[in-house]
């Protein structure tokens, strides 16, 4: 690290648990970043500021003026523009050492191998789950973990899926949610709402799992399911188990 890396991830470094190797592991880390919305904002924002080495970003979406409440590293002049340009303004603006890919497009069975095949780690916050099982799926190709985060109204949840470590013992998404749910028990934010900070919250967790997978800090939320509750100030941990019937046992024992 030069100087300026020196004093500017200081505060990193000066933690035992991270230290200079912790912070070396963030700026050659390569991390896929799937929605730049309210949960895609704050991971950007921390994973930015942590100097994750390159950041790829993924979403087909553009700002808009709902987007503001809750999506804070846009700004009321980035209305119209595309989320993924916008982004990388904040990244160059923020920490103009950490690389960045903008990807203006949706993640899907088409395209997630090639995309997860180009990093070291996968978070995703986005609202559909056909890009959740495609990242899954493609995740587990390549051997690299996938942090999920969602959120609904006032409370979220974060999990970190890596089933080729423990095959057979640690789920997939699959695992956890194994058909998409009916469009009627599903959370819709746009008709719904959702508060702004729980986003933040929430996305700062899904930051938090990152790092940790990146340096090998702390204990992997693999395994676990991570539920933050607004309205009561609580947040719960829950047992996640690899499902039997699901295939990404099979899958994973033969990569």
């Amino acid at each position: 690290m030069n100087e300026d890396e020196l004093t500017r991830y200081s505060r990193h470094i000066l933690l035992k648990e991270i230290g200079g190797q912790g912070q070396k592991n963030l700026l050659d880390a390569k991390v896929l970043i799937v929605g730049a919305g309210g949960l895609g904002a704050p991971i950007i924002e921390y994973l930015t500021a942590a100097g994750v080495g390159e950041l790829h970003i993924a979403d087909d979406d553009v700002v808009s003026l709902s987007n503001l409440q809750r999506q804070v590293i846009f700004r009321t002049d980035d209305i119209g523009r595309a989320k993924v340009d916008a982004a990388g303004d904040f990244i160059n603006a923020l920490n103009p050492g950490v690389k960045f890919k903008p990807l203006n497009l949706r993640i899907d069975d088409t395209n997630a191998r090639n995309r997860v095949s180009d990093v070291d780690f996968v978070v995703e916050g986005v609202d559909n789950f056909a890009t959740r099982y495609a990242l899954n799926t493609a995740c587990i190709a390549a051997r690299t973990p996938l942090v999920s985060a969602a959120v609904g109204r006032f409370e979220g949840q974060v999990a970190t899926f890596k089933p080729f470590e423990a095959p057979g013992v640690l789920p997939c998404y699959r695992c956890l949610t194994p058909e998409e749910p009916p469009l009627d028990q599903q959370v819709n934010c746009a008709e719904e709402g959702v508060l702004g900070a729980v986003t933040g919250v929430v996305g700062a967790l899904a930051a938090m799992e990152v790092i940790k997978e990146i340096t090998g800090v702390g204990e992997s939320l693999a395994g676990r399911l991570l539920i933050y509750d607004g309205l009561a100030a609580q947040t719960r941990t829950v047992k996640l188990s690899a499902d039997p019937a699901c295939d990404c046992g099979a899958e994973a024992q033969q990569r």
